[in-house]
């Protein structure tokens, strides 16, 4: 299994899994250019894609599925909360319901419940006892889920903000609240503090993802998560994705 995230950020999300059997999406907040193009690098088409997970409906996550969907007549799984304002971009007949755990051909997929301001997951995604965990977009993880996320061998998860930038920066009060709130996104510190708990001896690549333009940099979150690793004594490869750029291929 190897994983590509093509883009992460406020702006616009979408990466990539791909087994020997299946290409499979997550979310599509890019146009159908800019997929095509980072695909391409890779050999891969929009047309070789065999379905899409949606983690929600905020448009930096699906505001190019209409397109994608209307070329090439994915299919979509989404939660049945995600209905109402999924109907109106793309045909019934695409739309499919997530079952926990979710097969699709050689993945294993186990949904995550995130606490944002709209109904949403994450996942954990198995192939031949290889494993990622994905999560964005989340004021808190809820802890009945941190067993099932330990010692798996690639984390993908949101380190969106530092509190003290996003505190002091130019945002209005009642938007400042909504990102740190429990249906908000992960801070630089709650996420090394997860990850001190969950990865293990298996872990390999961390990839912090979703950081915010304004109220974070690519340094603070790097910086936060090593200095975690290495207070603890533990060697990983720590990663940042990109809003513009996607990252190279890695192997699960």
């Amino acid at each position: 299994m190897k994983v590509k995230v093509l883009a992460s950020g406020s702006k616009g999300n979408s990466t990539l899994i791909r087994t020997d059997k299946i290409n499979l999406l997550i979310d599509c907040g890019v146009t159908y250019q800019y997929l095509a193009s980072e695909l391409e690098k890779i050999n891969v088409t929009p047309k070789d894609l065999d379905a899409i997970l949606i983690t929600h409906t905020h448009s930096d996550h699906i505001k190019g599925l209409s397109s994608l969907v209307k070329k090439t007549g994915l299919k979509v799984f989404i939660l049945e909360e995600m209905l109402d304002e999924i109907k109106l971009k793309i045909p019934y007949e695409n739309i499919n319901y997530y079952t926990n755990p979710l097969y699709i051909d050689d993945l294993k997929i186990e949904l995550i419940r995130i606490s944002h301001d709209v109904e949403g997951v994450g996942f954990i995604i198995e192939n031949n006892d290889r494993n990622l965990v994905y999560i964005t977009d989340t004021g808190y993880i809820n802890r009945k889920y941190l067993p099932k996320m330990k010692n798996k061998n690639v984390y993908i998860i949101e380190s969106n903000h530092d509190e003290e930038m996003l505190m002091e920066g130019p945002y209005p009060y009642i938007l400042k609240q909504r990102v740190i709130s429990d249906h908000g996104h992960l801070s630089n510190t709650t996420t090394a503090g997860y990850l001190r708990e969950i990865i293990g001896d298996r872990t390999s690549t961390i990839v912090l993802a979703h950081i915010s333009e304004n109220n974070n940099t690519e340094e603070l979150a790097y910086n936060t998560t090593k200095e975690m690793l290495e207070e603890n004594n533990l060697e990983k490869k720590v990663i940042i994705a990109k809003q513009y750029e996607s990252l190279d291929e890695i192997e699960v």
